[in-house]
């Protein structure tokens, strides 16, 4: 009687759990469930994950968390994105880590506009991306895949570079050059500057601070300056 009791009891609190639609990050963010997640994904470990590795000056940009099915994702062919004061996730997470790793991506989007200054006015990252730029250019020539020197000079996204990584490199194959001549974090982080920095900003909170120090020096340092700078 004393197991089923407890049963009941857990099971109960699990379906609570799943049929919740309002969490909050650090107590004062909302994050609001606006369509079912499509898979099982306990959002509190989520919320409590990114409460333990991110400061929470970091976070200050960030009012509301939007999970859900959104028009602009398909317009934009993007699964996460941050917008006036609110990051929109898509409902359809493969896990924890995954949701973990798309907000960490939008905190790091956040902070372009009102840290722009201390992350790009220097020059020094974008000097730094667009070496491992040319870095990768050459690797990709050798190997016969035709690169465009204009497309790779560019820092800014441009969805032609983005679809000849991903359809005529390929991200698998981009992952291994990045990953055997520590160049970049991932594949993506090669699609533009911003992209570079919102990558290494997840890498750091979220994976191997002291890799990423090595490969991307600048990248790192900045997100140190980040880091530890709080008005």
């Amino acid at each position: 009687m004393h197991n089923y009791i407890v049963d009941y009891l857990q099971n109960s609190l699990q379906k609570s759990q799943s049929q919740r639609r309002e969490f909050y990050l650090n107590e004062n963010i909302s994050l609001y469930i606006k369509d079912p997640l499509t898979r099982e994904v306990d959002v509190r470990n989520v919320m409590e994950k990114i409460s333990s590795v991110i400061p929470p000056h970091l976070i200050s940009e960030i009012d509301s968390i939007f999970v859900g099915i959104f028009e602009e994702f398909e317009e934009m062919e993007t699964n996460a994105m941050f917008k006036d004061g609110a990051i929109y996730l898509t409902n359809d997470q493969d896990n924890e880590e995954d949701m973990i790793d798309d907000i960490v991506h939008e905190i790091a989007h956040s902070l372009e506009s009102p840290q722009g200054y201390l992350i790009y006015s220097d020059g020094k990252l974008q000097k730094e991306f667009l070496a491992k730029r040319m870095k990768l250019y050459e690797i990709l020539k050798a190997e016969g895949l035709n690169p465009s020197l204009k497309m790779f000079a560019d820092p800014d996204y441009s969805k032609e570079f983005d679809m000849y990584l991903y359809e005529d490199v390929g991200y698998d194959r981009l992952n291994f050059i990045c990953s055997s001549y520590g160049i970049f974090t991932s594949a993506y982080s090669a699609t533009s500057l911003r992209e570079y920095f919102a990558n290494g900003f997840e890498y750091y909170f979220l994976d191997d601070r002291q890799y990423l120090a090595k490969i991307c020096p600048q990248l790192y340092k900045k997100i140190e300056e980040l880091h530890e700078y709080e008005d």
